[in-house]
């Protein structure tokens, strides 16, 4: 299937796609406020430019689009266009981020992930279930975990 937009115009819709204060950001810093939970937003001195900085609980936590991320979920869908650039793409942003993750577990942070179908779409958890969860991650000294629309997952590096 063609693209519907010329080459210039899809370049711009691109362009315009916003990196900080996304409303899955915005949605999950309500979320951290409401829990009374202090944090710094997208610290460029860190690996990864991390979405949250907790200070005091030594965390970082990351909210990844589904698509940016190729989360393996309902929200996900790969382009029918152009479909090696975005399988190239997208397999980059996931060597990326499991970099930054390890760089950030090896200097001693904690990595959370929150996924963008966990907050938004027909099978996202409530807010009081995110929370739950978020703070179930900070309590439990666990090093690296993903929130989604499954709850919340332990995983290895």
């Amino acid at each position: 299937m063609a693209d519907v937009h010329s080459k210039e115009i899809r370049s711009k819709n691109m362009r315009a796609i916003s990196t900080q204060q996304t409303a899955i950001e915005k949605q999950f810093a309500g979320l951290l406020t409401d829990c009374g939970i202090s944090f710094r937003m997208q610290d460029a001195s860190i690996a990864g430019k991390p979405d949250f900085v907790l200070d005091s609980q030594r965390c970082i936590i990351f909210t990844h689009g589904c698509f940016w991320h190729r989360h393996h979920c309902y929200l996900f869908k790969m382009p029918e266009t152009r479909y090696e650039f975005w399988l190239n793409k997208l397999e980059s942003n996931v060597a990326r981020d499991q970099r930054n993750i390890i760089s950030l577990v090896a200097l001693g942070w904690r990595v959370l992930v929150v996924w963008e179908c966990s907050l938004r779409g027909k099978r996202k958890l409530t807010p009081q279930a995110i929370t739950e969860r978020l703070e179930e991650w900070i309590y439990s000294g666990v090093c690296h975990a993903e929130i989604d629309i499954q709850g919340i997952h332990q995983l290895d590096l």
